[in-house]
């Protein structure tokens, strides 16, 4: 942290705190992501879900860019470092009267659905899409905080309670945590309706009341996709015994929008996750049409399923983090050095602990040797010598 001068927190969550600051060398304005937990080697930090998918995923101009890690052995503390961004999505429409343009909705929305789409392309979904961690400087838009990541592939259930409440699909509320990258989807649809009626589609104040404002917006389900859905679902405490109610209608929900806003939102949020449109697909929508001649967008990076498919696995993680600088590296010279001194100290302090514990065990005796003297003063017997009151003690 000696690198950069902190000028102050910008946020603080359950597992980390956002720090505002400033590099020292180049004077540049950079986000440091302090984490609260405490990690035990370089092996450990490298390990990190959100780390690995940042490296993965460092090349989409639409993710947000980490820049450095950094990890101090000593104490265990780790921070990330990002490049700064403006304000999040939230901040833009918190306290604002007026509708956004279309044309700015659109700009927001086409950049999160090209992140996650490559995100997913890559094998990550992200578990936490919210306007609190869409970033934006300007016209530009970066989506941060994989700390919720997890594989596409990977084995489920996954965790149940995991992103908040307001923008969790169906299959993330009734099941035992059965549910994939769709989840994202749902979440981008709900995240779109936000910025373009200025209030939540679905807030929650738990569960079972989330449920219930998915209902009265797409509908009940029907029994049959209800069992489809909940199918080995042995621990969720939700019962389906739902109250029937109609979907409502977009066009009076979002009376100001056009027809193929309302329509991708639709698509977005559908109860069946199978009948979701994708967020790859989603960037072909109407709605986008018009997209290429109203911004310019650097080009999304080529997925690794699409690069030479001839390339070795060493070649495959040729580069893997070159975006991202590990301060401390294992099995260098340097490294065996500091470790020979970490023993070093360890056993510095073993003969210290020695030397407290001789000192401790001498204190008892002479407790022990005046708790001695102090009784034999009570009976009237003279008080003994310090030798006689040890050999009383033992004895």
């Amino acid at each position: 942290m000696h690198k950069y001068r902190i000028l102050g927190k910008k946020g603080a969550g359950t597992f980390s705190d956002v720090l505002k600051a400033q590099s020292i060398a180049t004077g540049h304005l950079v986000a440091i992501k302090r984490m609260k937990a405490t990690f035990k080697s370089v092996e450990q930090v490298n390990s990190l879900r959100e780390i690995q998918a940042l490296r993965r995923l460092a090349k989409h101009p639409n993710v947000i860019r980490l820049l450095e890690i950094l990890y101090d052995r000593t104490t265990g503390r780790l921070a990330l470092v990002f490049n700064m961004m403006e304000m999040n999505l939230y901040d833009l429409i918190k306290r604002r009267k007026q509708y956004l343009p279309e044309r700015q909705i659109r700009s927001v929305m086409y950049q999160l659905l090209r992140a996650l789409a490559y995100s997913h392309r890559e094998g990550i979904f992200h578990r936490d899409v919210k306007p609190e961690n869409i970033l934006l400087t300007k016209d530009d838009l970066r989506l941060a905080d994989y700390g919720s990541c997890r594989g596409v592939n990977n084995k489920r259930p996954f965790t149940e309670y995991i992103s908040t409440r307001w923008y969790r699909p169906p299959e993330c509320l009734l099941t035992d945590g059965y549910y994939g990258a769709e989840m994202d989807t749902f979440a981008a649809g709900c995240v779109m309706f936000e910025i373009m009626a200025l209030y939540p589609l679905f807030p929650g104040k738990d569960e079972l009341d989330q449920v219930n404002k998915i209902h009265a917006v797409l509908g009940t389900p029907s029994a049959a996709l209800l069992k489809r859905i909940r199918k080995g679902t042995k621990h969720n405490p939700i019962k389906c015994d739902f109250t029937k109610q109609a979907p409502a209608s977009m066009a009076k929900l979002l009376p100001k929008a056009s027809a193929e806003a309302r329509d991708l939102i639709s698509q977005l949020i559908k109860y069946d996750a199978k009948e979701r449109i994708s967020c790859e697909d989603a960037l072909n929508h109407p709605f986008f049409r018009n997209i290429k001649n109203e911004m310019t967008l650097p080009p999304s990076p080529v997925p690794r399923a699409h690069r030479d498919k001839n390339k070795g696995a060493e070649g495959e993680r040729e580069g893997e983090g070159e975006d991202a600088v590990l301060v401390a590296r294992e099995e260098s010279h340097a490294s065996k050095k500091k470790k020979e001194k970490r023993e070093r100290e360890k056993e510095r302090e073993r003969e210290k602990e020695k030397e407290r514990q001789k000192e401790k065990d001498r204190k008892k005796k002479d407790a022990e040797m005046d708790q001695v003297a102090r009784a034999s003063l009570s009976l009237g017997v003279t008080k003994p010598s310090h030798a006689h009151a040890h050999s009383i003690a033992a004895g």
